[in-house]
């Protein structure tokens, strides 16, 4: 049995202490939820067999199984179960593989995915103490973004920054400032254009109560040029900046599985097909190449080769691992991220993979092109990657 994407929506992602900065992230994960029911009508929410949501955090109003919370807030029936899932970066990514296998298995024949992050209202923490009355002071962490209370046994090269593990990447494979700049300055560019030209407009819905209509970190004049005079941010002579790097974003997306029987009560074509899948592991602080693996082994299970593949949707977590995959498969680098990528759009880390698979699917039908790879990196070392099939490209 096969596994098929039906539908993907996505709020706008909006920037750190931005316009959705006020929204918690049980409620974006519910704006998703609902909208993806309410394309559907002829679906009966009561025959969604599961809700799987990706969240990165899960340190604050995320927690305590957000996808069920977003399933309840939603109105969906009390008897739709949830189940939330954590591959940092991965999250939603991982999220619509465990829908697709869940429905291949034969266990579902709809599952509701997604994933979600507010990276604005991410909290701090604090460990407790040893013992009681403690005379110390004690730190407070942000959750945020990267590593927090830090197990001490853990090798230092592993739990380094990840800015700094980019910029070993950078030193690795020779990869310019300037070669980022102008990478950095495209995304920009086609997600800017991509948005004028309506092909975000059946993708994205908004959040109730936000006045914001698309995702608010893309910058239409972006160039190589503007770039260039930013500092470095985490080395004095070091090539990453603010301009070369996704920044951090709130937002949330949503993906509809379900078997090709499930079309009917559904009430819409599927858009794409699972094909494969791809996950890699590597040293931790070279988890920005892992996506060349993890793509490579979700086509070997497709059964398709390199020259097969019309798109690809690849996370920009910063431009220079982007590059050092890119450079890696044998491709056109056109065919990457041609509606632009998170370095303009965002990364709200739980959300990003959901976002990205949801892309492929209406590029691949857009472009009338029948395979698609859509890939993630993700901290501490590992990458994951989704095949996808339009069955209807002639």
């Amino acid at each position: 049995m096969s596994a098929y994407l039906f539908d993907a929506v996505r709020t706008p992602f909006g920037r750190y202490g931005g316009a959705l900065s006020g929204v918690r992230p049980d409620d974006l994960a519910a704006t998703v939820v609902s909208a993806t029911l309410k394309r559907s009508p002829g679906l009966d929410p009561s025959a969604v067999d599961d809700v799987v949501f990706g969240d990165a955090n899960g340190a604050g109003e995320d927690n305590r199984n957000v996808a069920r919370m977003a399933a309840l807030l939603a109105g969906l029936p009390t008897s739709v179960p949830g189940v939330t899932v954590n591959r940092l970066c991965g999250s939603s990514l991982e999220a619509a593989i465990v829908g697709s296998r869940t429905i291949e298995s034969g266990d579902a024949d709809v599952v509701l995915t997604g994933g979600v992050e507010s990276m604005s209202r991410a909290p701090w923490v604090m460990p407790k103490p040893s013992r009681a009355f403690p005379a110390a002071s004690v730190e407070a962490v942000s959750t945020t973004l990267g590593w927090r209370l830090v197990n001490p046994r853990m090798p230092k090269e592993w739990t380094t920054s990840l800015g700094e593990c980019n910029e070993q990447l950078q030193e690795r494979f020779a990869i310019s400032r300037e070669r980022q700049d102008a990478f950095a300055a495209t995304s920009h560019q086609r997600a800017h254009a991509a948005w004028e030209a309506g092909r975000y407009d059946d993708l994205v819905v908004p959040v109730d109560g936000v006045d914001l209509a698309r995702d608010e970190g893309i910058r239409a004049g972006s160039t190589p040029e503007a770039l260039a005079k930013l500092k470095p941010a985490f080395r004095p002579d070091g090539t990453i900046t603010a301009g070369n790097a996704s920044p951090l974003n709130d937002g949330a997306s949503a993906v509809l599985l379900g078997s090709a029987s499930a079309a009917d009560r559904i009430g819409r074509d599927p858009l794409a097909r699972i094909a494969g899948r791809g996950v890699m592991a590597l040293d931790p602080q070279e988890f920005g190449y892992a996506p060349v693996e993890a793509a490579d082994r979700a086509l070997a299970r497709a059964g398709i080769g390199w020259d097969q593949v019309g798109a690809v949707e690849l996370n920009e977590a910063f431009a220079v691992q982007s590059l050092a995959c890119v450079d890696a498969w044998p491709i056109d680098p056109e065919i990457v991220n041609q509606w632009g990528g998170a370095i303009a759009i965002g990364h709200p880390l739980g959300a990003s993979g959901g976002r990205i698979l949801g892309t492929l699917a209406a590029v691949l039908r857009t472009t009338n092109q029948r395979w698609g790879v859509a890939a993630i990196c993700i901290g501490v070392g590992q990458g994951l990657a989704v095949v996808l099939e339009n069955e209807a490209a002639s």
